[in-house]
């Protein structure tokens, strides 16, 4: 077997290969995406491009929603291959609403970069966000942080992170978070599709698997995925549920009846959408 019971590379790209497996929903995200994020950036006060480290792809796309508000950081998914923070202008719309402030992050992509990179850059603009929330009118004792697939998989990562003994920061400065349709355990992605794009070697997988890395303190967790999500999508989110609770950290499940990988995150328009309303209820906002 090459990992768990699959025993060849055609049975793992049917559970990971979502363009081949579901092209027209991943042709109409595209769409959605470009649309509404065009459409925000139109209707919200926006700062884009803002840098927060040395490299090009180290910038944040800030959605600042007033002085004092909570921050939700977004992080975006794409198999750490694909798209930019200007793509997901559009999960800003149901915070503001709200009154929470929204930063985007981005980051470089494979095979430019490793995903140890792209884990230090995400983790650099966490640590950024709560240096300079005040800068936009964030308040950095109420950061929160989001993201899907790949950016879910990223948002756990954070949940794992030194602040104290990497950056000098305070071990609790993420006060909360959601990983939606994330990918917790990299170890199937060298028998796949992938393997071109993102390069892991094994040291790769054991430093930046979460699964691997379930911190001993934590912030409440919300795991969300879509009803109509391949098999190993959902195990994904249940095996690292299930170890979360393991080491006794507070834990959530939201599957969202109805939504395949690609329309999981079409919520974050709507403040009262079930997915936004689990995020805004963890910030303390109904």
């Amino acid at each position: 077997m090459l990992y768990r019971n699959f025993a060849t590379q055609e049975e793992l790209d049917a559970q990971y290969n979502l363009l081949a497996r579901f092209p027209e929903a991943a042709s109409l995200y595209e769409e959605f995406c470009a649309r509404e994020s065009e459409k925000v950036r139109g209707e919200l006060d926006h700062h884009p491009n803002v840098r927060f480290g040395p490299t090009l792809a180290e910038r944040v796309d800030l959605y600042p929603a007033g002085r004092g508000a909570p921050v939700l950081v977004y992080v975006h998914g794409g198999f750490w291959a694909l798209r930019t923070s200007e793509e997901f202008g559009f999960v800003a719309r149901g915070p503001a609403s709200r009154g929470v402030s929204t930063v985007v992050t981005n980051y470089a992509l494979c095979p430019a970069v490793t995903i140890d990179e792209i884990v230090r850059q995400t983790r650099a603009a966490v640590a950024w966000t709560y240096r300079n929330a005040h800068s936009f009118g964030g308040d950095p004792e109420r950061i929160h942080v989001a993201g899907h697939s790949a950016g879910g998989h990223l948002v756990a990562m954070l949940l794992a992170t030194d602040w104290p003994g990497d950056y000098g920061l305070p071990a609790d400065i993420i006060k909360g978070a959601t990983a939606i349709s994330g990918l917790f355990d990299l170890a199937p992605f060298p028998y796949t599709f992938l393997q071109p794009k993102v390069q892991l070697t094994w040291g790769q997988i054991r430093r930046n698997s979460p699964i691997l890395h379930i911190p001993h303190a934590a912030p409440p967790l919300l795991i969300a995925y879509g009803e109509d999500e391949t098999d190993e999508f959902k195990r994904q989110s249940e095996d690292y549920l299930a170890a979360w609770r393991e080491k006794g950290l507070s834990g959530e499940r939201l599957v969202l009846p109805g939504k395949n990988h690609y329309d999981v995150i079409d919520g974050f328009l709507d403040a009262d959408s079930p997915l936004l309303s689990g995020i805004l209820g963890r910030i303390g906002l109904e």
